[in-house]
């Protein structure tokens, strides 16, 4: 389980995000996280292979993590569980410099974090940006943003 610190470290580190199921969608999580981590300071990359060239929230959309030119901190994973072996592998192809996945709610892939983790790579599953910034951030503002 990850421990307040490891969630702060992530959060305070990161200053350009991947969002992987990026959603065009107000109903979708995706959609409402995106609009909340730019409110709060970073850079959002959207990625999704359906609006891939579009525009979404200000950001180019991208198919996937290998058309991002630019280094990114952070992999924010919004699909299934069974999909997130793909996308790390991916991440670690193409960012030197990563320094954390993000899982979402619901989202748990333990062999895809561990082989993250053994790269150096830090991992935070089935968790919310929405919910851990306001709880952990409360009182003062995220490091750098």
């Amino acid at each position: 389980m990850e421990t307040d610190a490891l969630i702060r470290k992530v959060l305070s580190e990161a200053r350009v995000i991947a969002l992987v199921g990026a959603s065009p969608k107000a109903d979708r999580p995706s959609f409402g996280v995106l609009r909340f981590l730019q409110a709060n300071g970073y850079r959002v990359i959207p990625v999704n292979p359906g609006l891939a060239g579009g525009m979404l929230h200000g950001e180019k959309v991208h198919a996937d993590l290998t058309t991002i030119s630019e280094d990114v901190d952070m992999i924010d994973i919004f699909r299934t569980s069974d999909a997130v072996p793909g996308v790390v592998d991916e991440a670690l192809a193409r960012f030197a410099g990563l320094k954390s996945i993000w899982m979402q709610i619901g989202v748990i892939h333990p062999q895809a974090a561990a082989k993250a983790q053994a790269r150096g790579v830090d991992v935070v599953q089935n968790r919310c940006p929405v919910i851990e910034i306001p709880r952990l951030f409360a009182n003062s503002p995220l490091s750098g943003h």
